[in-house]
């Protein structure tokens, strides 16, 4: 029996009792041993309490879970669940109620998931907490809160969020040196994502220099996926020529695959692999916004056409019904269609598409959204607080 059997196995049993071993879904499962940790992309007090998020474990092959102020904002429409906590907090700065409530959402599912994190080697089992996004463009602030949330959640498997924007880039360095794992989220351009390596691998440099046990230093980089696609087709629809047309619906699997032999090149190399000799960890490439948006495209692309070992994929209950039910997993569907996915790109340069420019409207949409939502947040725990 694998591993990966046997860590799924403890999971199970850890959570809900081994007999639901035989419950776990065979779509899900193939995934999970072909390589894929599945994350689930949400999190809300009543997935925990109602016991919805233990079946997930046991039953989905989930491993792990990212929220983000979206999540979190739909998650406070029903604050009956908060009431209490609410009430305690009562006179607090509404940001500082609005962490506290995150911080034990996330702590809570941290202590569900301990069992996963102790069989994995602190792979998977793992919970993501976002710093505010507001913050998205102060390296310091990022720090400091990155450091606060992990304190304030306590538990050793949580990882903070912070955002690849140029001032995040040394939030990670630092927040890693500090020895604090890191989920590195809003990643579009492949540029960027080898600054994010960089950031991840001196902050591993720093961190060792400081005395501190790598082994216990973990991060995934997210890479956005179908809102590429949606970007692109829009832009490509606008062109309107035989070639832009015939190249919709191919952007986003195109850059996640490049994004992965990006990751190859860099965790092979000499500088990664003397840090891996004092227990250094991969920083494992995640594919989020893995739902698919536009309805002409199979509901399980962003999951199937991703495939390989060490990745994660973090998706939506929708997309993880929808492989549950109907996916299919052929191997390794990343690493030998490389050269087709620089094709792609440079097929969409040929048609008078920037990817630069893409790539740097999605990031500061991306945090615009995010702003967006933690004001809903704000506005909703005003209102449930009786402000």
């Amino acid at each position: 029996m694998g591993l990966r059997n046997r860590a799924i196995r403890c999971r199970s049993a850890a959570v809900a009792g081994s007999n639901l071993w035989c419950m776990a879904n065979p779509n899900l499962e193939a995934l999970h041993q072909a390589g894929v940790s599945i994350w689930l992309d949400d999190l809300s007090r009543h997935r925990i309490s109602s016991g919805d998020l233990a079946r997930q474990i046991a039953e989905s092959s989930v491993t792990g879970v990212t929220t983000n102020p979206t999540i979190f904002a739909a998650a406070f429409k029903d604050m009956s669940l908060y009431g209490e906590q609410l009430i305690s907090l009562k006179g607090h700065p509404t940001d500082e109620v609005i962490r506290a409530l995150m911080a034990s959402d996330v702590k809570a599912a941290c202590q569900l998931f301990r069992p996963v994190y102790d069989a994995t080697g602190g792979f998977d089992g793992r919970v993501s907490i976002e710093v505010e996004p507001q913050l998205a463009h102060d390296a310091a602030a990022t720090t400091a809160q990155a450091v606060q949330l992990y304190s304030q959640v306590g538990e050793p498997n949580v990882l903070i969020k912070i955002p690849a924007t140029v001032e995040g880039l040394r939030a990670i360095e630092d927040t890693i040196a500090a020895g604090i794992s890191v989920n590195v989220t809003l990643i579009f351009s492949l540029d960027r994502y080898t600054y994010v390596i960089d950031s991840y691998l001196r902050g591993l440099q720093r961190a060792l220099e400081a005395g501190k046990d790598l082994s216990r230093i973990h991060s995934v980089a997210s890479f956005f996926v179908s809102r590429v696609d949606t970007e692109v087709d829009k832009r490509l629809t606008a062109i309107g020529t035989p070639e832009a047309l015939a190249l919709r619906g191919q952007a986003a699997v195109a850059n996640a695959r490049l994004a992965y032999d990006t990751f190859l090149m860099a965790f092979t190399g000499t500088r990664f692999l003397e840090l891996q000799r004092h227990g250094a960890n991969l920083q494992r490439p995640l594919w989020a916004s893995t739902g698919t948006k536009n309805p002409e495209y199979p509901d399980t692309l962003y999951v199937a056409s991703l495939i390989a070992r060490h990745c994660v994929n973090t998706m939506p209950q929708q997309t993880l019904d929808a492989f549950a039910d109907h996916g299919v997993v052929e191997g390794d569907t990343i690493t030998s269609r490389i050269e087709d996915a620089r094709d792609i790109l440079t097929a969409l340069a040929a048609c008078g598409l920037s990817y630069d420019d893409v790539t740097s409207w999605l990031e500061v949409d991306g945090v615009n959204k995010f702003v967006a939502s933690w004001q809903d947040l704000v506005a909703a725990t005003r209102v449930a607080g009786g402000e």
